[in-house]
């Protein structure tokens, strides 16, 4: 039994995301949602609210909301989306750039992206998008 997506949290940090702003039901209902993965490219998603979000699929990955992914970001310090520090090495190794191989959604609340690294853990869910949107004016909003 795998308990990959389960994550214990201090009473703090449960209560941050008790207190956390509820976002009005159109912000987190997609109107049409495109998966490129033939061209390589990433998501995008118009919401019932009327914003427009995109994501390239080495940013989805850096941000995979699984907890293993999570618990590792927060110790280091890292923002969803924001890759790993390499490390130093005299001869860099090639790394494919990620790629979903696979991708599903789940229930009418989520997407879930089979990586082609062997990750899968993540539920990527609307509210979890919608929430790490990084458009201007959502970047604009967070700095406010």
């Amino acid at each position: 039994m795998s308990h990959e997506g389960i994550r214990i949290v201090s009473a703090e940090e449960a209560q941050q995301d008790m207190a956390e702003e509820k976002l009005p039901l159109a912000a987190v209902t997609p109107l049409k949602i495109r998966v490129m993965k033939t061209e390589g490219t990433g998501v995008e998603i118009d919401w019932k609210d009327g914003h427009k979000s995109a994501w390239n699929f080495a940013w989805l990955r850096n941000a995979c909301p699984c907890a293993t992914c999570h618990e590792e970001r927060d110790k280091a310090g890292r923002k969803p989306g924001v890759a790993k520090p390499k490390a130093q090495a005299l001869l860099m190794m090639y790394e494919a750039p990620p790629r979903p191989v696979e991708v599903t959604p789940v229930g009418k609340y989520a997407v879930k992206f089979k990586w082609n690294d062997g990750h899968e853990a993540g539920i990527y869910s609307w509210e979890y998008l919608r929430r790490v949107c990084g458009c201007d004016t959502c970047v604009a909003k967070e700095k406010v």
